[in-house]
């Protein structure tokens, strides 16, 4: 029977040493308040990535999920403490790293095909106009809207707009996938297959990807690792959950068995006792 593995967490907060793509060592983001109190957000978050591995964060509102991500993307600073990717520290935000926003971020003038070129155009100098052209159309095909590859965003449904979304963050050829709540603005029907055609995607296009979620099943189907946040002020990583399933993935299979009842009911009893502490 196989069996999820949940990594301790030492007296000084650090996650077991792993050998990662993505390396977070002793990070802290705190901001400054009135009173001269520093308000913590993050305290000594310690985590590596593979190169070719996808991780989800989940914790409750406020522990400080989305500003990791904020971080390894550049669009923040941390306090103290260091990111490095591919062996570099992260400073500012960069083309080898694409976050993907839970509110799609499309430029409403430009129609689908467009929004994935506009990308292209920024970041592959150097490719010429028919490079261009095949990489848009591959990434168009890669989610399913050649169809709707000459439609504008308001056209668009919210499922096909996150699809724009996550097409032009690969269209780059990023080394890592940064996701946002990239499924929580869509009802359930459409984010199911949305979650497939995802992990249909990066089951073939392996890369390191990092997502914030609310959701524990989610979670389990998508992800390898899961890591679970305690609560602010002063999160941190509490527990990183090895999911046992090989891909690709049977969600139906899955769901039937004895292994995912006992890691989903791990990750709730963790989020339980960290919702009974805050309240």
């Amino acid at each position: 029977m196989m069996e999820y593995t949940s990594l301790p967490i030492d007296t000084q907060n650090e996650v077991m040493p792993r050998s990662g793509f993505l390396e977070v060592e002793n990070l802290v983001k705190y901001y400054p308040t009135p009173d001269k109190d520093n308000f913590v957000v993050l305290d000594k978050v310690n985590l590596t990535i593979g190169e070719d591995e996808y991780i989800s964060i989940i914790g409750h509102s406020g522990c400080g999920k989305s500003t990791l991500l904020k971080i390894i993307a550049g669009l923040e600073k941390a306090t103290s403490g260091s990111v490095r990717l591919d062996g570099k520290e992260i400073r500012k935000p960069g083309a080898e790293r694409m976050m993907v926003f839970q509110n799609y971020a499309l430029l409403p003038w430009l129609t689908v095909r467009e929004n994935i070129r506009l990308a292209v155009d920024e970041v592959l100098k150097n490719a010429n106009r028919s490079e261009k052209i095949s990489i848009v159309n591959q990434h168009l095909s890669m989610v399913n809207l050649t169809a709707a590859a000459d439609k504008y965003p308001d056209e668009l449904s919210g499922g096909m707009k996150q699809r724009v979304g996550i097409a032009r963050a690969l269209a780059i050829r990023p080394k890592m996938l940064l996701m946002d709540e990239p499924f929580g603005a869509l009802d359930a029907l459409t984010r199911g297959k949305l979650q497939r055609q995802v992990l249909d995607i990066w089951e073939n296009h392996r890369q390191a990807v990092m997502m914030v979620t609310h959701d524990v099943d989610e979670a389990i189907y998508m992800s390898d690792r899961i890591v679970l946040m305690t609560n602010s002020p002063a999160a941190t990583i509490g527990e990183i959950l090895e999911v046992p399933f090989e891909h690709p993935r049977d969600r139906a299979a899955m769901r039937n068995s004895k292994e995912y009842f006992e890691l989903r009911n791990h990750a709730l009893n963790f989020l339980d006792q960290y919702f009974t502490q805050h309240e």
